[in-house]
């Protein structure tokens, strides 16, 4: 069984604030207030801007396109997806929070930024979960580590016995880096870390033979690994991933590290109810179209819908887990490797 923290470095105080309000509490809000509130009510008279704080060609900025198209209907209004990678998504979240909080501006968060990055970068100005309400929920995406197609490597076992192994992440702070490097760590394995911004040229550099392996989520692999320019040996998953069944996971092979990705979508904390309201129950729509839930199929995504307390609760406990996960294995994921 995994290690749990003693002590919870993300804390459930004011785990209730920033919920998305209830549509029947948001129909009732506009029908009693008026004057700036009743303006709001009209939520939205333009373009929404969509930030997506990840490179183009990556699972987030594949996913953010895919829910965003669908949501354009029901919401009513067009919605303009722009990328401002960096640092995980913090570049991207800390330009949010610069901004107006009115709900004509919304991103994409990651589950690593808040349960991860902070275990490898000492930020005093890092955003928080409380800083945001969380919009929607979107998808759960494994971790897979793969080599090149012509790689040496056979199986997992041929990359532990390697002498040095240099792997490529989606950078510091992430799933990907923590998933390799526990794995790395608890092999024995002198591995160095080579970090880029995001999955897509992580992955770019392994088929370029830049590094021996990468782990990145299933969307930025299965692609290459299906056209046979990747090969995958292993997943940090709970359970065989159903697109990949042939490959063990990293418990399977007798080594305990659990990572997945999870995504959603954010607003400030300080944006209103009417607004809040009208974005949630767009995307909720979005969610339930056939062309997203094709999109999902087409790039091994699962789904993850839960509600906002729900969704910080697990963002809380994974950041105790993967703190303590740290803490066992001796890591400083700050340094890399």
């Amino acid at each position: 069984m995994r290690s749990r923290a003693h002590m919870n470095p993300f804390p459930r105080r004011g785990l209730l604030a920033g919920l998305a309000v209830s549509p029947l509490a948001a129909v009732a809000a506009c029908q009693v207030q008026g004057g700036a509130d009743a303006a709001e009510a009209d939520f939205p008279t333009r373009a929404v801007d969509f930030m997506v704080p990840f490179d183009p060609g990556g699972s987030g900025d594949l996913v953010s396109r895919a829910v965003a198209e669908a949501a354009e209907e029901p919401l009513g209004q067009s919605l303009a997806v722009s990328n401002k990678p960096g640092a995980n998504g913090a570049v991207g979240l800390k330009e949010l929070l610069a901004g107006d909080a009115d709900g004509y501006t919304i991103a994409l968060a990651v589950k690593s930024l808040f349960a991860i990055t902070p275990l490898a970068v000492d930020d005093p100005d890092a955003v928080v979960i409380d800083d945001f309400r969380i919009i929607a929920t979107l998808t759960q995406e494994a971790y897979v580590l793969v080599v090149h197609a012509d790689s040496p490597y056979q199986t997992l076992d041929d990359l532990l016995a390697a002498g040095s192994v240099d792997y490529a992440t989606t950078g510091v702070g992430t799933g990907s880096q923590l998933s390799a490097q526990l794995l790395f760590t608890g092999a024995g394995i002198d591995a160095t870390d080579v970090p880029f911004d995001g999955g897509a040229p992580a992955v770019t550099a392994l088929l370029g033979q830049q590094v021996d392996a990468v782990s990145a989520s299933l969307a930025e692999t299965m692609p290459q690994i299906e056209a046979g320019e990747l090969r995958a040996v292993a997943v940090f998953s709970e359970e065989r991933s159903p697109f990949l069944n042939e490959v063990p996971t990293a418990v399977e092979s007798g080594y305990d590290v659990v990572v997945d990705q999870r995504r959603f979508i954010v607003v400030p904390a300080e944006v209103g109810d009417e607004a809040a309201g009208v974005l949630s129950l767009a995307f909720e729509e979005a969610r339930e179209s056939p062309e997203y839930g094709q999109f999902l199929q087409d790039n091994y995504m699962d789904r993850w819908e839960v509600d906002s307390l729900e969704a910080k609760t697990h963002l809380s406990d994974a950041a105790a887990e993967y703190a303590a996960l740290v803490e066992d294995a001796g890591l400083d994921l700050g340094e890399g490797s």
